[in-house]
């Protein structure tokens, strides 16, 4: 959570970024999840069991 804040202050992202990440207990968590909203990220998560769905976003 740290390390999305000072991201968000370095580069100040326009409302509407895709947060994409794995299905990583501290992406799911509530408190990770309601940090996303008052910046209007929006969160994508990999399909459950599916290791290939983050191969686009992370070989990018």
């Amino acid at each position: 959570m740290d390390a999305l804040r000072r991201a968000v202050w370095r580069r100040q992202p326009a409302p509407g970024l895709l947060f994409h990440s794995d299905r990583g207990s501290q992406y799911c968590s509530a408190d990770f999840q309601k940090m996303l909203k008052p910046y209007e990220m929006i969160s994508s998560m990999s399909r459950k069991g599916n290791c290939f769905d983050n191969a686009v976003a992370e070989s990018f």
